[in-house]
């Protein structure tokens, strides 16, 4: 059980890495978006992670990762969890992930994203993904526009922060 302390003035102090006890913990001075200062243009790190042991299941993800990258001058990258996620900037906007029985294309504000063709899963506050699986047919044209509408969604909403 973690120490928590509240002093007279009723401000609270929690170990490092802790969860704040208050919801007024996010203030408006902490950004909305997950920020990696240290994604760059072409992350080493991502690389050996589609060369890994496991290849085949990275393999299946790995041209979604490429539309990612070819989406604009300002994507950069980094592994993130474990697996590779593309920012513009330094700000996440998608990422892939390769398990056995399937593959996954995230967005991190997917649940903003249209979604004509139903193809993004989850039920979270932001994120959604879609899970390709192995044998079935992947509407290429739609999740392409996702990886597109994604990549300029964060676009526009970096914009409109600065």
């Amino acid at each position: 059980m973690q120490e928590i302390s509240v002093d007279s003035s009723d401000q609270v102090e929690v170990a490092p890495n802790a969860r704040h006890p208050h919801p007024s913990w996010q203030s408006a001075q902490v950004s909305a978006f997950f920020l990696f200062p240290s994604a760059i243009r072409r992350n080493p790190s991502v690389e050996a992670w589609f060369a890994g042991p496991d290849d085949a299941p990275r393999l299946f993800v790995q041209p979604w990762f490429e539309q990612m990258r070819g989406c604009g001058g300002d994507v950069r990258e980094l592994l993130h969890d474990g697996h590779p996620t593309a920012c513009v900037g330094e700000a996440a906007f998608a990422y892939v992930d390769a398990f056995t029985a399937h593959g996954s294309v995230g967005f991190y504000e997917g649940a903003s994203l249209d979604d004509p063709d139903g193809l993004l899963e989850g039920a979270g506050k932001r994120m959604r993904h879609v899970k390709l699986r192995w044998g079935r047919v992947v509407n290429a044209v739609a999740l392409g526009a996702l990886i597109v509408a994604a990549y300029r969604d964060m676009q526009a909403r970096l914009e409109a922060e600065s």
